[in-house]
């Protein structure tokens, strides 16, 4: 995709088109306002185009010549920024006049309503001022007010019957809080545009799915130990970082497909980044040949290659929840995979799997190959003895339960799920393949998983599905919410009120999230607070089913979801800030989610609980619960210790303290 930037001779230009190539990857084309004459212009194949702030006033030829034709030419959205966003409104009808009081280089908070490029944006997020002029308000017909300053100056606007938006303020500013969010907006929305009309120029080489399915479902344990090793990756011929995403259990219409493979690929940092790559590769993959095998037959998974890894509870970053806080581990880390291996429990059947050029085949061969010789594997090791901390002792929880029920009573928050964290060594001679080995027969999940990559390993054992969205854009979210001993009679967790209102107020969360992205009405709650029974838990489940509108791709639909209402409470800005105060320290992986997304559209993630991440030379383990005003903090405690049990178990013999 091209895309265009028209340069009115500001001296902050540059700092946006920076801006543009990074969400975009590419360097935009940039026309200054007196490079070309009106109407020679030539804007065929640009995805986007952005008009730029500039001295001056939007009805002088002297000023604004150019960007006042491309505005009234472009049929692809455009963003005008500062005097460019003046030029769309004078354009439908609105008065262009002196602001109440210049501001110039003065920051100033934004009020929004959260729509267009503003949207995920955080309210009153800081946004530098850099104009005499303003847009007068009542507007004509044809516009949409989106955003004010503190002064009551209207600082962004969109028109209704033209793909167009404008900003008062200048996103590209040091001092604008929002503005790389703001600029990956008006990305997104111009590759949805150009989806719908069959643009965004010349495709890139077309990859082809590469398939061939073996009778019998291998031994997932000894097929990930042979071809990528078990201790840091030595003994397998691929080695290194690897990635399992494991069903070690079923049931509920999930874990048919276990997927194993290499992450050697690219990686991207940001769920824009992972946005843009995906855009890109549906371009490249089409639909994956449908689906089809190198010999003609259907696949019957929806992961066809694509992208493995995880976004962090701090990736809410990106999601219009601020944070700085960091743990050591990256917020976001999508690895791409065009290797990997499949096995249907279901069907008895291992498929293996390649996606590109004429070279993969061998790729096959060679894995079929490997995969028919897989030596046996020793039995699993036990745990070492080594010593468990709690960052928040149980005396300490019991108060943080109690200072959320005060946040409660003053009509703060309606649930507050509160977190800790227990600690554990890296035991000699230990590594995340022999835990995993362990935390799989002990707590076996069906959206268990093993990811090795970026000098971290996690070890999950989630029984919770965050997000599926099919290639249809059909969604479901499984929200877990009520926890109980296995030995316990499931009907009293069904029964309690207090379990379900925990439950119930995150199932309304999440038919609000869902809500953002999907269709009017198509939002409903088949299953409502069933019991499912896992190994160790009785848990209450509920499912939620969407579809998204047309254009609203799977990363969108996560951003929109983000993070994980289960792992939050609601409402969620003001509960995220209320955790932020209580917990006082970054999260990391835990409590965001895992999976991967389909070069095919589709996505499968689950939630990242009962989950053990190696940072360094130390086993980090979250565990949390709903506290609402009916929570006992005793039972709290209780609950935390016993969703701490058993990924704990993988990594000690020894008992938790308190």
């Amino acid at each position: 995709m091209r895309w265009l930037v028209v340069d009115n001779h500001d001296s902050y230009t540059h700092n946006l088109v920076q801006l543009l190539a990074v969400a975009t990857g590419t360097d935009p084309v940039v026309v200054s306002d007196d490079d070309v004459a009106p109407g020679e212009l030539d804007l065929d194949g640009f995805a986007g185009i952005v008009v730029s702030p500039g001295p001056g006033h939007p009805a002088n030829a002297r000023d604004f010549a150019l960007s006042a034709d491309v505005l009234a030419r472009a049929q692809v959205p455009v963003l005008g920024v500062c005097l460019g966003m003046q030029g769309i409104a004078l354009a439908a009808g609105a008065v262009v006049d002196a602001a109440p009081q210049p501001r110039h280089g003065f920051v100033d908070r934004v009020r929004h309503t959260g729509t267009s490029v503003l949207a995920g944006l955080p309210q009153d997020f800081p946004a530098t001022r850099y104009h005499s002029f303003r847009v007068a308000e009542p507007l004509p017909a044809d516009l949409e007010p989106l955003a004010w300053a503190a002064d009551g100056v209207l600082m962004a606007v969109r028109h209704r019957t033209r793909p167009q938006v404008g900003v008062q303020f200048h996103p590209e500013s040091v001092a604008s809080g929002s503005g790389a969010r703001l600029v990956e907006n008006f990305v997104r929305w111009c590759r949805r545009s150009a989806r719908a009309a069959g643009r965004g120029g010349p495709a890139p080489a077309r990859y082809r799915l590469h398939a061939r399915r073996l009778p019998g479902a291998v031994d997932a344990e000894r097929a990930f130990a042979g071809l990528f090793g078990g201790r840091e990756g030595r003994g397998g011929p691929e080695g290194g970082e690897a990635f399992w995403l494991d069903s070690a259990s079923r049931g509920s219409g999930s874990g048919r497909f276990s997927f194993l493979g290499p992450l050697t690929g690219p990686a991207v940092s940001s769920l824009a980044g992972l946005e843009a790559a995906l855009g890109a590769l549906e371009v490249e993959v089409g639909r994956a040949g449908d689906g089809e095998a190198g010999g003609g037959e259907q696949v019957p998974f929806e992961f066809h290659g694509g992208y493995v890894g995880w976004a962090g509870y701090e990736a809410r970053a990106e999601c219009g929840f601020p944070t700085a806080r960091e743990d050591g581990t990256p917020p976001v880390h999508w690895v791409f995979v065009d290797r990997f291996v499949a096995v249907d429990h279901d069907e008895d059947a291992t498929w293996v799997v390649a996606l590109g050029g004429d070279d993969e085949p061998a790729w096959v061969g060679r894995t079929v190959e490997a995969l028919g010789s897989l030596p046996a594997l020793p039995p699993v090791p036990g745990p070492g003895d080594l010593p468990v901390a709690l960052d928040t002792p149980p005396q300490r929880y019991r108060r943080d339960v109690l200072a959320a029920q005060e946040q409660l009573r003053a009509g703060e928050s309606y649930e507050i799920c509160l977190t800790t964290r227990a600690r554990v060594p890296v035991g000699e001679g230990d590594d995340a393949f022999g835990v995993h080995r362990r935390l799989r027969r002990a707590n076996p999940a069906p959206y268990a998983a093993l990811l090795r990559t970026a000098g971290v390993d996690v070890v999950s054992s989630s029984p919770e599905r965050f997000l599926h969205v099919d290639a249809a854009g059909a969604v479901e979210t499984r929200p877990i919410k009520g926890t109980a001993p296995v030995e316990t009679d499931p009907r009293a967790l069904a029964e309690d009120p207090k379990t379900r209102a925990e439950n119930l107020m995150v199932v309304d969360l999440l038919r609000n999230d869902l809500g953002r992205v999907c269709a009017p009405g198509s939002v409903t709650v088949p299953h409502l607070m069933e019991v499912q029974s896992l190994a160790t838990v009785h848990q209450l489940v509920t499912t939620v089913r969407g579809r998204l509108r047309p254009g609203v791709g799977a990363v969108e639909c996560l951003r929109a979801c983000f993070p994980p209402g289960s792992m939050t409470g609601a409402p969620k800005l003001r509960t995220t800030e209320i955790i932020d105060a209580l917990e006082q320290r970054a999260r990391g992986v835990y409590s965001g989610t895992l999976g991967w997304f389909s070069a095919s559209g589709a996505a499968d993630l689950a939630v990242v609980i009962r989950t053990a991440v190696r940072v360094g030379r130390e086993w980090r383990v979250g565990a949390g619960g709903a506290v609402v005003l009916d929570s006992d903090p005793d039972a709290e405690v209780a609950e935390v210790l016993l969703k701490l049990r058993a990924p704990l178990a993988a990594l000690t013999r020894r008992e938790l303290p308190g």
